[in-house]
């Protein structure tokens, strides 16, 4: 069998009840291997593959605009080799700084991606999944439940749109979907956003809810990225209720594979805290996280929780005021600018559907 029919065999299998798609699934650009290509350039000079590559992965181009490329041979891999998302809604905020795109893959699943520009840098924030089956309560992917996991190819596409955009400097796993519960794919995706699109590993960052054994598995792995940790609770009662996972994986273990990773990979680990009125913004819960981030030198980003089912945003100051609860605990935290909630495109607010 081959690289694509195993892939389309396993997103059949991964499907669940909850379906969107419209059809079978079909490789994009990013999920054809070299060899593939290779096979579309048969009776081909061999330096086409070259101008096929640095067109996809360096220029983010596709391969209808590679005019180097003579117009038979584009219109004959233009099926083949056209783009496996398909953006059904584009929209903008923060005077253009902010934009978000509900894409559908080539089966009809729906993921979110959102850019984000800085002075100094441009973040692209990436699904791994469409939906999630974490089940956190105050997250909108989350409440809509798990379709499917994303293939690399799809992982690397969302960037590469982005990049056609303005040049995109770091990637963060943190859209739609559990990146350690997708472990294959998303590290398959670390390696070629390194080696194909030149993004340094040390620009890319993986979120998780708290993933035991994908946390150890990314330590071992010769990839030095960024951790990040869904925290939001510091007692294993509360998290149980705000991250179901912990059920699983209470804190004490994921106390010891974080230490684990900040032995093995010398990096510095990020606790993320959507804060939430009178649920985790307390004195003692500034406490109880201090007792957790100190011994593993955590930085900690306060994440002013933003507007989904059920849940409303974070007052203006509470972020800042758990912040100073935190400062002589010893604890460095950092509140997060909160982008693009207008457009549904802050944290916990994909939910993968256009909104009109």
């Amino acid at each position: 069998m081959s690289h694509n029919g195993r892939v389309a065999r396993e997103l059949s299998v991964a499907a669940t009840s909850r379906r969107e798609r419209r059809g079978p699934w079909r490789p994009g650009p990013f999920d054809r291997s070299v060899a593939e290509l290779e096979e579309l350039l048969e009776g081909e000079p061999p330096y086409r593959l070259t101008q096929l590559l640095d067109g996809l992965r360096r220029r983010s181009a596709w391969v209808t605009e590679l005019t180097e490329l003579p117009r038979a041979l584009r219109d004959r891999l233009a099926e083949p080799c056209a783009p496996g998302l398909t953006p059904l809604e584009r929209r903008s905020a923060d005077r253009g700084a902010t934009l978000k795109w509900v894409f559908a893959t080539s089966d009809g699943a729906r993921v979110e991606t959102v850019l984000m520009a800085y002075p100094r840098r441009t973040t692209v924030c990436v699904s791994t999944q469409a939906g999630c089956a974490m089940g956190c309560p105050f997250c909108a992917t989350g409440q809509g439940g798990f379709v499917r996991h994303l293939t690399s190819g799809e992982i690397l596409e969302q960037v590469a749109w982005a990049r056609r955009e303005r040049p995109v400097t770091h990637v963060v796993m943190m859209g739609m979907g559990e990146p350690l519960a997708n472990y294959g794919r998303t590290v398959s995706a670390l390696r070629r956003l390194h080696q194909e699109l030149g993004i340094s590993a040390r620009r890319l960052t993986v979120s998780t809810v708290g993933i035991v054994p994908g946390i150890r598995r990314l330590a071992a792995e010769d990839l030095p990225v960024n951790l990040a940790v869904s925290l939001h609770a510091a007692n294993d009662a509360l998290r149980d209720r705000l991250v179901p996972i912990n059920r699983r994986w209470p804190l004490s273990a994921l106390a010891e594979a974080c230490a684990e990773w900040t032995a093995r990979t010398r990096r510095r680990l990020s606790l993320e805290w959507a804060v939430i009125a009178g649920v985790n913004d307390r004195p003692s819960d500034a406490q109880e996280l201090a007792r957790f981030a100190h011994p593993l030198r955590a930085h900690v980003n306060l994440i002013p929780l933003n507007e989904t089912p059920g849940f409303r945003p974070t007052a203006p100051g509470l972020a800042e005021r758990f912040a100073a609860l935190l400062a002589p605990l010893g604890v460095n935290a950092t509140v997060r600018e909160t982008r693009g909630r207008q457009i549904a495109a802050a944290c916990g607010q994909l939910a993968g559907q256009p909104t009109g």
